[in-house]
């Protein structure tokens, strides 16, 4: 099931978006220190154009692809390791399994929608054994402790950082 779980999370591309990436002459590279850990508290958002959180605009995204702009406001890369209190160590399988089939955070009827750019509905239709394996593999992980910010709506985005255009 963990083999199973990693190809699955390799394929998917989770890694793109939930590991921090060390900016390379080639361009982000994952942090292998820090996988699927999501985005790093400590890591300020870069100035970004107002623009992006109105719609037909550019979406835009940090350096190392684990944070985002767009109309919906801005949204992190959550920590998907098993640490018990910033990543979902303390998830069930069936809580897992719940948010990815719902689109709700912990997999609850009145929980904050999940936010681009996570491509929940085609997750959602995984079989049960494949987001089994999925959950398994993360739970195989080292935990990292990694408080990643909550989601912040547009109408208060441009408050995250005061610089910007």
């Amino acid at each position: 099931m963990v083999e199973w779980g990693n190809y699955l999370v390799t394929m998917g591309g989770c890694n793109d978006c939930h590991s921090p990436k060390k900016l390379t002459p080639q361009g982000p590279m994952i942090d292998s220190s820090k996988i699927l850990s999501g985005h790093p508290a400590s890591l300020a958002l870069l100035p970004f154009d107002k623009n992006a959180l109105t719609p037909n605009h550019w979406i835009q995204m940090s350096p190392d692809l684990t944070a985002y702009v767009g109309p919906w406001g801005i949204s992190y890369a959550a920590n998907l390791t098993p640490d018990s209190t910033t990543g979902i160590g303390a998830w069930t399988e069936d809580v897992f399994i719940k948010t990815l089939r719902t689109g709700k955070h912990l997999g609850q009827e009145k929980g904050r929608e999940i936010l681009p750019p996570m491509p929940w509905p085609e997750i959602a239709q995984m079989t049960d054994d494949d987001l089994r394996a999925i959950y398994q593999y993360l739970h195989s992980l080292p935990p990292i402790h990694n408080q990643v910010p909550a989601p912040v709506a547009p109408d208060q985005a441009m408050k995250v950082i005061g610089n910007s255009q």
